[in-house]
């Protein structure tokens, strides 16, 4: 894919930041640094445990790929297709430090700066032409620098929309810089199969492949409202308008304002009991119901998911009578939504969600509520908080959690906070 001559417009000008193989460049920066190989020259893979069911691969190198690898594959099925690969497990604490390192290489050439996830940014350069008049060069620099002081590659994709960035960034790899404007629209991006336009999902894809739609420029040139019955309304609008390159979303400097709170638990042992699932849920309600009282909101739905070991999941919601951040009112809610939908499958995960988020403080107790009771469970929450706050999140937990059947509970919140602190480093 050749760099195109540079851009001069009164047009948005954005850049898409991506690291290659960000977790296993990142390992292989600091094997390096130990006199190690360079995972990125043999067969290896960021992954997990080959022996557990939940180990899968999360990076994999070059050489690995070539052999088969894929992505989320297990472990154990990447080492069926490639024997000798090398096998490193996560380490956030390293990927977190490198995040912020190449982060803050790219703030320093706008304000506006988006993380977009642990690896990837959107920089909006509109406006910067006077000190960087070339964008091409200014992306090279980027690139070369974030090389030179770190150790890692990054692929640049320029353009006038965030959509557009990212696409061109996907393009040929590593440590390249490629730009899709939207005059190149038709030459770079209408003959890729449809499946790489962004946020086009499996199912969204075979729909269309099964309509005759294989490719973005196929999809860009059928009607709109066609789209609309194959894939749904919305999505359909959405994916129509990405087709044609048409994106108005901002590079946003801080990120939106949560809509919810969520958390979920994956294990490695079936969970066949109520008395099994009840200190789990109490564990994730404790979790999301603390964050809500730091952010100081309260929640107006609950809503618990499970996935059975056929890796169906199952979810069920309902609407509260007031708004709410007491762990217990929301645990309650929790154990009956579960109690209604479950049927005693064996689960391999167990997650719970609270939504429709307000600041809101009025309440109308009912009838049946007790005052006394209610208050005590807020000041339980209140010293909970506060021990949290000043000792550390694992130095205080309920006596129900500890006391779960065969200590699933205490194993279950551990895995629990380690899962939720990986989706957390990946979005941030």
């Amino acid at each position: 894919m050749r760099e195109e001559q540079t851009k001069t417009t009164t047009e948005r000008l954005i850049f898409h930041v991506d690291v290659n193989s960000a977790f296993l460049s990142w390992e292989s920066v600091r094997r390096i640094q130990e006199g190690l190989p360079d995972l990125r020259d043999i067969p290896a893979c960021i992954g997990g445990d080959p022996t557990k069911r939940t180990g899968i691969v999360v990076a994999k190198s070059i050489p690995a790929k070539k052999c088969g690898v894929q992505t989320g594959e297990p472990v154990a099925m990447a080492l069926r297709k490639c024997p000798n690969m090398v096998i490193v497990p996560s380490d956030f604490d390293l990927y977190v430090r490198c995040s912020r390192a190449f982060k803050k290489i790219c703030a320093s050439y706008t304000p506006v700066m988006e993380s977009f996830s642990i690896d990837e940014v959107f920089l909006d350069m509109t406006g910067t032409s006077l000190l960087y008049p070339d964008p091409i060069a200014a992306a090279h620099e980027i690139k070369d620098r974030i090389y030179e002081e770190l150790g890692f590659t990054v692929n640049i994709g320029i353009s006038t929309n965030k959509l557009l960035a990212k696409m061109a960034s996907d393009f040929e790899k590593p440590n390249k810089v490629h730009t899709l404007f939207p005059e190149e629209i038709p030459e770079k991006m209408w003959p890729l199969p449809v499946r790489e336009l962004l946020f086009l999902g499996k199912a969204s894809e075979k729909k269309l492949i099964k309509a005759g739609i294989r490719t973005i420029g196929d999809l860009a040139h059928a009607r709109e409202a066609d789209i609309q019955t194959l894939i749904g309304k919305k999505n359909g609008h959405q994916l129509y308008q990405y087709a044609r390159g048409i994106d108005d979303s901002p590079v946003k400097a801080q990120p939106d304002e949560a809509k919810g709170f969520s958390a979920e638990t994956t294990f490695n042992e079936d969970i066949i009991s109520i008395e099994q699932v009840n200190p789990i849920l109490l564990a994730q309600c404790d979790i999301v119901a603390a964050r809500m009282r730091r952010k100081k909101k309260k929640c107006t739905s609950v809503s618990v998911t499970f996935r059975t070991l056929e890796f169906r999941n199952r979810s069920h919601q309902t609407k509260l009578p007031n708004a709410t951040d007491v762990t217990d009112e929301i645990y309650h809610c929790a154990k009956q939504l579960f109690r209604e939908s479950w049927k005693g499958e064996p689960l391999r995960l167990i997650g719970i969600a609270v939504t429709g988020l307000t600041e809101d403080d009025f309440e109308q107790l009912s009838l049946f509520e007790d005052p006394e009771k209610k208050e005590k469970s807020r000041k339980l929450d209140a010293a909970l908080d506060a021990i949290r706050q000043k000792y550390g999140n694992d130095k205080v937990t309920r006596a129900s959690i500890l006391n779960g059947t065969q200590g699933i509970a205490r194993k279950a919140k551990a895995q629990m906070k380690n899962d939720d602190n990986i989706r957390k480093n990946i979005k941030h």
